[in-house]
């Protein structure tokens, strides 16, 4: 489910293999050139639809990824005065627009930390991000480390963009809260056994081919499950994916107890290199990147996790490891003093290449993969591994194929003229799609409702519900033959006008493309409360006797709002269409 939403339940089938014909999977592959100013979408002909350029002085650094709304999101190589520089070192992160409007321009580099290597942009907007956090020799020696160097040590911050440049990290989580060591009993994060503690990742683990211990674990992967709220990453020198809890407060990703798993940020899960918490079994990675989820939708492997392992594959080649990970609900089965499970692969795909570093792969839909040899060509291969397209010179570190719906589809948005009423009350619906990449749309409509019991092929057509009733339009670009679906929820209230807020005031516009007002008059001179949240309940704007709200900084999507009022409380559903 590499960046992209993924909300199917989890269905884990095995022994299943399905080769469509070897037909090619979707429309358009999108690349960015690595230290270069261009980023391009090209369809299975190998034919330019679209490109991006960018400044001389902003190249693109290791990864892009394009999100609904034709958004580019992509790293770029930036250094401040004094930052961090080093391999993999990206220092910014930019949203780009279909026609080239830089969104969002958000920098991340100091003395002492740097955004590196990849990225994840999340359903809600959000971006998650790898950063380097410099650890002097003296902090590395109190935590146990057995060598007198400072450590550039690992965190996850999840940004949410508030301004074209600024953003507010709302969730983090460090790696440095998840040490363990048995050399030195006087110092922090001592354990009597490393095997005891596979949570925590030993301190003085060192791969014997890295010579830099300043640099000695090296995060280079990064990919989010929205139905397990949980991260995968990949550690260059570790050999090793690592799943984490993304449920947690930023509190409890510092400790070992909360989330979902009731483990804090702690490793829920490892992989690939049984030595580095000091049990038996196989090395599977030599070099590894691009940890990820297989998206449900994959016909053979559905819900497992898949890596770039650069030289681990036969005869020293790049191999794509695909393997099913013991789920136990949010947390994965484990018997103590071994190694996780499986002992070993369930798929591999054996390249002719060698990529001594960077690269991924895309297990599509139909069977099929995509396959990145980094700073050289792509392939997609069938489920039997036979090459079915290639473009050469592709200079990326990495790679994702898309259907035409989802990068030229509409995107639909629903509302209605009020979301509160007394039963029988006429409201009027209403719907809009937004194609940024089409210039003469055609769309037709079609409404449904939950309970079931109205329809409507109208754009903004009129009901009386006399129940609390879910509306869904499916707005389809007739010229293309592509959909999009969005709903809208009429809430049917009791009337007591002494005890419903809703009766009181009203909120609009609703979709708004930005602000919300608040009918003053009906307020009088009390006092209220007004908090914003996202689509996953995450506090996002909190006001006092605000009668405008500004959500103009905020992506699209769906929000709610609650005012309170002495012992009165307003729920409503916002939708942010900008």
């Amino acid at each position: 489910m590499k960046k992209q939403n993924l909300f199917a339940t989890m269905i884990l089938t095995m022994f299943v293999f399905i080769n469509v014909n070897a037909q090619q999977w979707g429309m358009y592959t999108l690349y960015a050139t690595k230290d270069g100013i261009k980023a391009y979408l090209v369809d299975t002909n190998s034919t330019t639809y679209h490109d991006w350029t960018f400044s001389s002085t902003q190249k693109s650094a290791y990864s892009a990824y394009l999100i609904p709304g034709d958004t580019l999101v992509r790293t770029y190589g930036y250094i401040s005065s004094g930052g961090m520089s080093g391999g993999g070192v990206t220092g910014a992160v930019q949203k780009v627009l279909w026609d080239g409007t830089i969104e969002w321009d958000y920098k991340y580099n100091s003395s002492t930390y740097t955004l590196h290597h990849d990225i994840c942009p999340m359903p809600n907007g959000n971006v998650l991000m790898i950063a380097y956090e410099l650890k002097t020799s003296a902090e590395a020696t109190q935590a146990g480390a057995s060598s007198s160097v400072s450590i550039k040590s690992e965190k996850l911050i999840e940004v949410h963009p508030t301004g074209a440049t600024t953003g507010t990290i709302v969730w983090e989580w460090h790696l440095w809260d998840h040490l363990c060591q048995n050399y030195n009993s006087a110092k922090d994060n001592y354990v009597t056994s490393i095997i005891d503690n596979p949570q925590l990742l030993n301190i003085n683990y060192v791969n014997t081919t890295n010579p830099d211990l300043s640099d000695r674990w090296h995060m280079n992967g990064v990919d989010y499950n929205a139905d397990l709220d949980q991260i995968v990453v990949s550690m260059h020198f570790m050999n090793s994916a690592f799943v984490i809890d993304h449920s947690t407060t930023t509190s409890e990703a510092a400790g070992h107890t909360g989330g979902n798993s009731g483990k804090g940020g702690d490793f829920l899960y490892r992989w690939g290199n049984p030595a580095s918490y000091g049990v038996t079994g196989t090395t599977i990675f030599n070099v590894v990147h691009d940890a990820h989820w297989v998206p449900s939708d994959n016909p053979n492997y559905p819900n497992y996790l898949a890596a770039y392992n650069n030289k681990g594959g036969t005869g020293g080649k790049t191999a794509i490891d695909v393997w099913n990970p013991p789920y136990d609900g949010y947390n994965y089965s484990y018997t103590p003093g071994s190694a996780y499970g499986p002992s070993t692969y369930d798929y591999q795909y054996n390249s002719t290449f060698t990529a001594q570093n960077e690269g991924n792969s895309q297990q599509l839909p139909n069977g099929n993969m995509l396959v990145n040899n980094s700073f050289g060509s792509l392939y997609e291969i069938d489920a039997s591994g036979a090459v079915i397209w290639t473009k050469t010179n592709t200079n990326s570190s990495h790679a994702y194929r898309y259907t035409e719906c989802y990068v030229r589809g509409p995107v639909a948005a629903a509302g209605a003229s009020s979301t509160s009423v007394t039963a029988g009350t006429q409201v009027t619906l209403n719907a809009s799609a937004l194609s940024v990449t089409e210039t003469s749309p055609s769309y037709t409509y079609s409404w449904s409702s939950d309970p079931t019991g109205f329809s409507s092929a109208d754009q903004n057509p009129t009901n009386s519900p006399v129940t609390t009733t879910t509306y869904t339009v499916t707005i389809t670009d007739a010229t293309l033959g592509c959909s999009s679906t969005a709903s809208v929820t009429i809430n049917i209230t009791s009337g007591i006008k002494d005890n419903a807020l809703s009766d009181l005031l009203s909120l609009y516009p609703n979709p708004t493309t930005g602000i919300i007002n608040i009918s003053e008059t009906k307020l009088g001179n009390k006092n209220f409360d007004v908090a914003v949240y996202d689509s996953f309940g995450k506090l996002i704007l909190k006001k006092e006797n605000q009668t405008i709200i500004d959500l103009s900084a905020y992506s699209n999507g769906l929000y709610f709002l609650q005012l309170r009022m002495d012992d009165k409380t307003l729920n409503s559903k916002i939708i942010l269409f900008k």
